[in-house]
């Protein structure tokens, strides 16, 4: 009889362990030794011993006003933009340039306008052949898309102030010749200050 009892308890034992591993979720479940329901599960760890084994952040709210040195400027390794120097004139574009002056001599206004948008496709950012344009087109009769092709290339002439001056001429003598004295003036007024 007592050995029948000792069997069903050790079935029983092992029913239950069984019971325990195919627990939902499939995580380990603590059993605490003895059995006796008085030990208890071990401590979690405190937040104390997570602050000392972890290194410290500090907000920016937290840190202190003193700053560090402030590192040396480094040297500017970029070239100047072009509104800073101007554009260089490629070979090609100095050749239709060339080509478009001899036309306007001989009175070719549309030929050199031609070779001049050429030159403007070669180097777009280029107030020389903006202002050699507005030229062309004066000498075509065209005064409102001469102002225009001034205007733009005053925007593009950057720190050259000798550049600068020159289109402000040009923009003072293309408003004279359409009756705009006051904007001549102010023209002329801004060439002088250069």
């Amino acid at each position: 009889m007592r050995k029948v009892t000792i069997t069903h308890a050790a079935s029983f034992a092992f029913m239950l362990g069984l019971a325990g591993c195919t627990a939902p979720g499939g995580g380990s479940i603590y059993v605490p030794m003895g059995g006796d329901g008085q030990s208890k599960a071990p401590e979690p760890p405190r937040a104390s011993e997570l602050e000392t084994s972890e290194p410290q952040v500090w907000r920016k709210s937290e840190q202190s006003d003193v700053s560090e040195p402030a590192p040396a400027p480094e040297q500017p390794t970029r070239s100047p933009s072009y509104r800073e120097s101007g554009d260089e004139l490629p070979a090609a574009a100095v050749a239709l340039i060339r080509d478009a002056d001899q036309r306007l001599r001989q009175g070719d206004s549309a030929g050199a306008i031609s070779r001049l948008e050429r030159a403007q496709r070669v180097a777009p950012r280029s107030a020389e052949v903006y202002f050699k344009l507005a030229e062309a087109y004066v000498a075509g009769n065209n005064l409102g898309a001469a102002e225009q092709f001034t205007l733009k290339g005053l925007s593009l002439a950057g720190n050259d102030s000798r550049m600068q001056r020159s289109g402000w001429l040009l923009l003072a003598d293309i408003r004279r010749a359409r009756g705009n004295v006051a904007g001549a003036s102010q023209a002329e007024d801004r060439a002088r200050a250069l």
